[in-house]
């Protein structure tokens, strides 16, 4: 692996710090001044290229050179290569096998921005092959698929940023909101309700030709084998392109196969917050009640009966039985976000706005100084890529790590859980298993389709 020239990518990296240090004064238009000579820079590559892949490449292209990207579509390849040629003044390598890019020693990094069900056997991978990681969120498809990364992190030491971006972005609003908990003005908390939207099911979805230049096969890759299927009809706005109804690109999250749907989708950004709040990132609910809930098909047995349309919950309304008495509402009703409330008042927080009394009590009663530095555990950075970056140099865990993202996750994936059984979880967050639930417990993990099965060592 070429590690960085230690004379120069060292100075670089300490450079990243030291402007990390000044941003709650300067503002981050200005953090990537100074960071142009190519030889003190990281190098990087991203695995997995649409919509949010082109977005956290786009965004740390500043603070690093990407050398290769990745992708199993060669159109969506293709489009980014050209982009990010625009964008950094050299043309990446551009890989359709990921493993590529894991073979090579030049690349310090790399960005995982695929499917959810790819993300743990190329993260696994890269760890072993040198590289330091970044990936997206959800981390995992299981809560075992959780274990095993964060036993690889420890056995290979290598710096691992999860892509839960709100803990370092967003305008500091779910920074503010953390310190107002931690420094008690909302008092005792109660009650927290994680606004993270529904969605609509689908048509049957008929098996249609696969499209030109996606390798079907590898797109799958863990997953079972099956036929790609997709409706004329295409979906526009952000991560359009695609057709709307499909088992493949964006509508993946739609299907228990790939994703988790709303709750691994939004849940993993807003109980994440909610779960950091409370203090309760290493460790987890005692319970699991879902109490209302619309399944996009009829299930039977924790499995769907038809395979032919979506087959995660639209509708939901989930209770977790936090630790001191907290209950945990994650619900599709209501607005996106996360609604605190205690002993002593309540507010409410989102990626637009942080609102309620007590934040307006802070004209005359703000917030101690340091208190947002405090959460963070030391100064802001320009964005959740900077802190990956400086954690690269400190060879300490960044502010998304596997640890506390794994325990909020297991919220999401249990929630699921409970839906697609249709009863209540009792869990034990110290062993990490569902008590008294044998049938539960098989959902806790799942076997990879053969031939792609996760390299360990």
């Amino acid at each position: 692996m070429s590690k960085f020239p230690q004379s120069t990518r060292r100075q670089f990296l300490k450079g990243v710090a030291a402007a990390g240090a000044a941003t709650v004064i300067i503002p981050s238009a200005h953090r990537a001044y100074g960071f142009q000579n190519a030889t003190n820079r990281p190098v990087f590559a991203t695995i997995g290229l649409r919509n949010q892949g082109w977005g956290i490449t786009n965004k740390t292209t500043p603070y690093a050179d990407f050398a290769a990207l990745a992708d199993v579509d060669a159109n969506v390849l293709a489009e980014n290569v050209s982009k990010l040629e625009k964008k950094q003044g050299k043309k990446p390598d551009a890989y359709v096998d990921y493993r590529k890019i894991l073979d090579r020693k030049d690349i310090d990094a790399v960005m995982i921005a695929t499917p959810d069900h790819w993300h743990t056997k190329i993260a696994v991978e890269a760890m072993y092959a040198g590289k330091d990681v970044y990936c997206e969120k959800p981390l995992t498809l299981t809560i075992a698929e959780g274990k095993l990364i964060e036993k690889v992190v420890k056995e290979t030491g290598r710096v691992f940023q999860v892509g839960t971006m709100q803990r370092s972005e967003s305008g500091q609003r779910f920074l503010q909101a953390v310190a107002m908990v931690n420094e008690g003005r909302i008092g005792k908390v109660q009650k927290v309700t994680c606004g993270i939207n529904g969605m609509t099911g689908s048509p049957e979805i008929p098996v249609a030709d696969v499209p030109g230049g996606l390798d079907w096969d590898m797109w799958l890759g863990p997953a079972e084998k099956v036929d790609y299927r997709a409706l004329p009809e295409m979906r526009t706005g952000y991560g359009g392109g695609v057709p709307l109804y499909s088992n493949c690109h964006y509508s993946f999250r739609n299907w228990h196969e790939y994703s988790g749907g709303k709750l691994t989708d939004w849940g993993a950004h807003h109980v994440d917050i909610a779960c950091w709040a409370l203090g309760a990132t290493d460790t987890g609910p005692s319970k699991v009640k879902p109490l209302e809930y619309e399944l996009a098909c009829e299930y039977k047995d924790g499995n769907p009966v038809v395979h032919d349309r979506y087959n995660v919950a639209t509708k939901f309304k989930i209770q977790a039985d936090m630790p001191n008495d907290v209950e945990m509402i994650i619900t599709s009703e209501g607005d996106n976000g996360i609604l605190f409330e205690g002993t002593d008042g309540r507010f409410f927080v989102n990626r637009g706005k942080i609102v309620g009394a007590p934040i307006e009590a802070l004209k005359e009663n703000p917030l101690p100084e340091g208190s947002i530095e405090k959460v963070y555990g030391g100064p802001v950075p320009a964005n959740h890529s900077v802190n990956f970056i400086e954690c690269m140099e400190s060879r300490k865990q960044p502010i998304s790590d596997v640890w506390s993202h794994n325990r909020m996750l297991e919220i999401c994936h249990l929630s699921n859980i409970a839906m697609r059984l249709g009863r209540e979880l009792n869990w034990d967050p110290e062993k990490r298993e569902v008590i008294g639930d044998d049938q539960a417990n098989t959902f806790l993990t799942r076997e990879s389709r053969k031939g792609y099965e996760t390299k360990l060592g």
